[in-house]
Parts: structure tokens; sequence; C-alpha cells
């Protein structure tokens, strides 16, 4: 049945994708954006356009809240970026703050939502280490205590928050989301282009990919399978370390995959958030699988052609 949905971060490479899944399907879908007139000329179909600044605790858009059947929270400014001590505290409090302000609005609500779902991380587990025996983490593992961990703790305290109130919540921890519209896959393909690609940093490190077709799929199952709440590591059953990545990547571009881009070098260009470029952790969606998830794309190579051939 269609669902009345608001969307933050829609604009956003998720979000985009996302949204055009969900009017496919015959839902309203309701645009938080901090400038609604861009979000109305990139995505033209939504129900409606609320102005919402993120870091505001009350505005107009409170009342929006009240009687909608979902509110799905992708806000969140990028990670990948040079990080200043002003840039890392935006980075915390699009994400804390923002998801704190929507809870407490859905507090508020005359009539509250059904379910609540929030995207977080899986920067959540901290950078893991290297080769085959690196242990591949489920959705009960330990957060680490760096800095993007702990925004991540804090992030899903907030959205955690809406369970107490008596709206089904549900944590997505977005693995490394592979598009040729953005992210990573994007900009590594422009060196493959030129014949120049290869492995980031040591190549030893692990990705945990996930194709967007199947990240806004699970935000889907999210959505309408009312025994899911919690949380869900949202990456491919199948990780793989990043020499694998660049081979396979390089095999599907008909390139050669053999130049590395040593860690110091995007040192330069990343600062303090190169090891959100050039580490990783090993994750499994475990949760999905037992709740019967079926992962279109599950394989790396697979996933690869089909974003390449049809520019997903």
């Amino acid at each position: 049945m269609a669902k009345s949905i608001v969307l933050t971060g829609a604009t956003g490479l998720i979000g985009s994708a996302l949204f055009r899944r969900l009017k496919a399907c015959g839902n309203e879908v309701i645009i938080f954006a901090r400038n609604p007139e861009k979000a109305r000329q990139q995505l033209p179909d939504a129900k409606k356009y609320v102005r919402w600044e993120a870091l505001e605790s009350e505005g107009e858009w409170q009342k929006e809240l009240d009687g909608v059947d979902a509110v799905i929270h992708l806000a969140g400014v990028p990670v990948v970026a040079r990080w200043s001590e002003d840039y890392k505290k935006q980075i915390y409090d699009s994400r804390v703050l923002s998801t704190r302000y929507l809870v407490g609005a859905i507090a508020k609500a005359s009539k509250k939502p059904e379910v609540f779902i929030s995207a977080s991380a899986i920067g959540y587990y901290g950078n893991q280490g290297y080769g085959e025996a690196v242990e591949a983490l489920t959705e009960d593992a330990p957060a680490a205590n760096d800095f993007l961990a702990k925004v991540c703790v804090d992030w899903e305290r907030e959205a955690l928050v809406a369970e107490k109130l008596g709206v089904r919540t549900v944590v997505v921890r977005i693995g490394i989301v592979l598009s040729t519209r953005g992210g990573i896959l994007e900009k590594m393909m422009t060196p493959f282009k030129l014949f120049a690609g290869g492995p980031i940093g040591s190549g030893k490190q692990w990705v945990s990919w996930i194709h967007i077709d199947d990240e806004v799929e699970v935000f889907l199952f999210a959505l309408e399978r009312t025994d899911v709440r919690g949380v869900l590591n949202a990456t491919a059953p199948e990780p793989v370390m990043m020499s694998t990545f660049a081979s396979t990547l390089g095999k599907v571009m008909s390139r050669p995959s053999f130049f590395p881009v040593p860690k110091a070098a995007l040192q330069v260009l990343f600062g303090d958030a190169v090891d959100v470029v050039a580490e990783g952790q090993r994750v499994v969606p475990k949760r999905l699988q037992s709740l019967g998830f079926a992962f279109k794309y599950p394989s790396l190579e697979p996933a690869l052609k089909d974003l390449i051939e049809h520019n997903k």
C-alpha cells in the first residue's frame, strides 16, 4: 500500500536513487531540504518540498511529521573531504544533532510515524587492519573509539530514542556504496580510463561494498517489513580486499590495474580523513541475510559490470 514518507538527504547519491524507487512504488514523498527549490529542480516529482535546517531544533517543518507513515533520514555533510576542526564539527552535528531534533519533533507529533529509518555507517567499527586474517564483523561487533566511530555511536543512540516513543526504528550501517555517479567508484574510474588505475593505499585493506540498487532495496526492506527493527549492516555478503577490487575493476573496464595510489599521496588531498579512503573493515550483513533479504548483486564483478554498462 502507498505510504506518505518524509525523506531527508534526498539530493545525495543514495537519497536521489531511493526517492526514484519510492516514487516508482507509488509512495508520496515529502522532501526535507535546506534548499527546497534546488531539490525541486533535481527531483521534480515529490508531493512537497519543505525548508529544513538540520541544526534548528524547531521550525515549520515539524508539523509535516504529524501523520506521515515513515521518516527516512539520510542527511549529513560528506565525510570524504579535508577535515578541519570546524568540518569535523559539521560532520558530527549534521548527523547527531539533526537526528536528535527530528526524533524530538516526532515525540511531539500527535500521530507519530510507524517507522523511523536512520542512516549510520560501517565507520562504527573503525579501521580493522589488513589481509585474510581480519575477522568478519557482524552487527554485534563493538564500536571502535576513533572520531567516525564516535560519530556513529552518538548518531545511532539519538535514532534509537524513537524506539522508546513506540516508533519502529531501523538503523542502516551503510558500507561503500558503488555507483558511477558518485563515491569511490566514480573517483577510481577516472585513472582507470586513462590507463593509470590501481589499488588505493596498501591494497590489503578490506572494502565492504554494496551496489547502489541493493542499498536502495535495503531501505525499502526496512520500510515495508514490519518485523525489521534495530541495526542492519548494509553491505554485500562478499567483501573484498582493495587489491581484488582494483583488479576486478580493471578487468571489467579492460584496463590495467597495477598503478597503486600510495597513502602518502592521499594524505596531501585528505589530511586526517585519509583513513576513510585508505583503510577499511570486513563487514558482513548477518541480520539482513537472516531476515531473508535477497541481494541482487552479492558478488563484485557482476555488480561492477551492471553499474558500468548501465551508468548507474
